[in-house]
């Protein structure tokens, strides 16, 4: 264990299981001495939670919708009345129908658009907001991305407008925190063999493609994305806000396939 990070707590949003993206960064950041708080969303995802906080050493967990106020209301509250502060936040919270994430993006519903965009990108707002008073210090807000924001990836539809929308939000909430000292940030990993990641279309194929192509012939690894936001949480980052950080081994800068696989 590392003290990179000794002395700060944080909130970790968005842990489904021992593969999510969310618990390599918490892993990561536990490793570096922070206390955490987890959040969760009913009992079937706190039972899957619980003992992965139990074995970083956290027994603060609270039940979270991020769609509801009072149940955000009472997660803040409860963080506010336990810890007084918080240091940073981590929030990989994402949504949409799955079936909406095969076929033509033409097809999106109404519905389905303004579900995405409110868990997706609206929801790092709303904890944004509540966080704020409790980072009276200044503090580090991480959120996660993904390429498909900004180049048209098979499959990712709704979900690439959503995390444009994000990329945008990221920025935005950089310039009004700033003064505060509050820096926001969004870590944008290549595909990864996550829950979140099986429910997109295609999604073997495309973690094949990325795998032969990035220049390092390698996908993100959760170490290595836990790595980065150890870094953006810690206080070598304290001029770093507003920014898009991406860990795909970097596929991101290809203009096309390598020559062999063309």
């Amino acid at each position: 264990m590392g003290d990179l990070l000794k002395g700060k707590r944080g909130l970790v949003m968005g842990v489904a299981n021992d593969r999510s993206i969310a618990w390599g960064i918490a892993r990561a950041l536990a490793g570096e001495g922070a206390e955490l708080a987890f959040t969760y969303q009913g009992d079937m995802f706190a039972e899957r939670v619980r003992p992965l906080a139990e074995s970083l050493g956290s027994d603060l967990l609270v039940d979270v919708d991020v769609t509801n106020d009072d149940s955000l209301d009472a997660a803040f509250r409860a963080l506010g009345d336990r810890w007084g502060k918080l240091d940073f936040l981590v929030h990989a919270i994402a949504f949409s129908n799955k079936d909406e994430l095969t076929g033509r993006f033409m097809n999106t519903s109404r519905e389905n658009f303004k579900n995405s965009l409110d868990i997706s990108c609206y929801s790092l707002i709303e904890v944004a907001r509540r966080a704020h008073p409790l980072m009276a210090e200044g503090g580090s807000i991480l959120t996660l991305t993904y390429g498909g924001s900004n180049r048209v990836t098979p499959f990712y539809n709704v979900m690439g407008v959503a995390k444009a929308a994000l990329e945008a939000t990221v920025r935005y909430l950089a310039n009004d925190l700033g003064p505060d000292g509050i820096r926001v940030n969004a870590i944008s990993p290549g595909p990864m063999k996550t829950l979140a990641g099986a429910a997109i279309g295609g999604a073997r194929k495309t973690f094949r493609h990325t795998q032969a192509n990035a220049p390092l012939r390698a996908n993100a690894t959760l170490e290595a994305i836990g790595g980065t936001a150890v870094w953006l949480t810690s206080d070598w980052a304290a001029c770093t806000t507003g920014e898009i950080v991406t860990v795909d081994g970097g596929y991101h800068v290809l203009g096309m396939p390598q020559s062999e696989n063309l």
